[in-house]
């Protein structure tokens, strides 16, 4: 890969990935660090053989599949205390900018049960609903990231989204 191809797909994605990213970790400055990361690993990745000619078939869910990871290894450095987070800065606290500010108006509270029940559900959960309807990727880019058959992805937002509106029924009974 060329170093003019390599900086196309860094200023096409590196806004997603560090979304991405932030809404994991809630915190700018590890985003960055993680997202600075994430490039770094797809350029060893794809320049490995010390060939200009390396083609990436889907750049965007090998992005993806290595800020996963690498958030995955955060987490694991990171001791139990650390992962207690203020509810004010859960990991979809910016999912609100997805929608325009009439909408916002209308529906505050129904996005605010959205997100609580988005932070209680599993993070791989999490991951699936995030990658399918906030960074709008396919069954078949999802599969590519978690390596994993498209079948296997269409059970996991299924199952996903039945976790999230048990969340949310139980959010509305309380």
């Amino acid at each position: 890969m060329k170093k003019r191809e390599f900086v196309k797909i860094y200023d096409r994605y590196a806004k997603r990935i560090y979304r991405f990213v932030y809404l994991k970790v809630s915190s700018p400055r590890d985003s960055e660090d993680l997202t600075s990361e994430v490039f770094l690993r797809f350029w060893r990745n794809v320049s490995e053989d010390g060939s200009d000619k390396t083609v990436i078939e889907n750049p965007r869910a090998l992005l993806y599949k290595i800020a996963n990871n690498l958030v995955i290894d955060f987490y694991r450095k990171k001791s139990r205390t650390d992962l207690i987070m203020d509810p004010e800065d859960s990991i979809l606290s910016k999912i609100e900018d997805k929608f325009d500010l009439n909408s916002r108006l209308n529906i505050d509270s129904d996005v605010e049960e959205v997100k609580k029940a988005l932070g209680q559900i599993e993070n791989k959960y999490q991951n699936i609903i995030i990658w399918r309807y906030l960074d709008d990727f396919s069954n078949k880019e999802i599969a590519q990231i978690l390596e994993k058959p498209e079948g296997t992805v269409r059970v996991l937002i299924h199952r996903a989204l039945k976790e999230l509106k048990s969340r949310l029924d139980l959010l509305k009974e309380n």
